[in-house]
């Protein structure tokens, strides 16, 4: 099954609008091994990570590749800045979607979600790309990708909780994304989750979700961050990564060894 064919469907877009909790996987390693064996589990949908990554176009490309042929898994490219030339580049190596860090602002939004669809509603430029079988279907993409596309703007900043709502009720955002690591950083309160400020920042984003009626996700990074995420209500998580899953295994193994032959 061909990306194309798969957001033609709008898989992504209808389980975040309809409440179906779609739980998401997250690769860094630029590995093509690790993003199809992800891709190949129960995850309805893959981030494959190029701002905090080395990852060229190309690299990213791969990883999107990689996930597609394990099966119905969509791929979301989080782009390295808010920028419409870097979101179309995502878009046509055939994602889902495109999440795009530190959206501060409705205008922000607005920006990443024209970028995102073509014109006469957006600015995405039109070629031939992998998302559209290299031109073979390009006049069908150009007619159904402005409504496959997912948009997942991201919260990370005072400013962003400030303006939450705005950014939520832009007509083609999906979600609002809480970038945990990079908001607790800004609230002075870096990795501490339960701290006061973290804690309602946390809380005005998830009302100005409701209040916009557009669900919130962020990251989880253990199981235990899973349940506490749960527990304060957010909507959908991505839960865990392809580097955390080696870590965690790797561990538990060495543990293991360790306990049986070293004791």
């Amino acid at each position: 099954m061909t990306t194309h064919e798969r957001t033609e469907e709008m898989a992504l877009r209808e389980k975040l609008a309809g409440g179906d909790a779609p739980i998401g996987s997250w690769v860094s390693m630029g590995s093509p091994a690790a993003a199809e064996i992800v891709g190949d589990l129960d995850f309805d949908f893959v981030v494959v990570d190029t701002e905090h990554t080395p990852l060229s176009v190309e690299s990213a490309g791969e990883l999107v590749r990689a996930v597609d042929a394990a099966g119905d898994t969509d791929t979301v490219v989080r782009v390295p800045e808010n920028d419409a030339t870097q979101v179309k580049r995502a878009l046509d190596l055939g994602a889902a979607g495109v999440m795009a860090p530190r959206i501060e602002s409705a205008a922000e939004a607005e920006a990443l979600v024209s970028a995102a669809r073509y014109p006469p509603e957006g600015v995405r430029g039109v070629a031939g790309s992998r998302a559209n079988g290299y031109g073979a279907r390009l006049d069908e993409s150009f007619a159904s990708a402005n409504d496959a596309v997912a948009v997942l703007p991201q919260v990370e900043s005072a400013a962003g909780v400030e303006h939450a709502e705005a950014i939520a009720r832009v007509d083609g955002v999906d979600t609002l994304f809480v970038g945990p690591a990079d908001l607790s950083a800004d609230l002075g309160c870096f990795g501490e989750y339960d701290d006061p400020a973290f804690r309602d920042a946390l809380e005005r984003v998830l009302d100005a979700g409701a209040a916009a009626d557009v669900p919130v996700g962020t990251l989880a990074t253990s199981p235990a961050e899973i349940d506490a995420w749960h527990d304060r209500g957010l909507d959908y998580l991505i839960a865990g990564t392809d580097i955390g899953y080696l870590r965690r295994g790797a561990r538990s193994a060495s543990e293991r060894y360790a306990s049986q032959f070293r004791e």
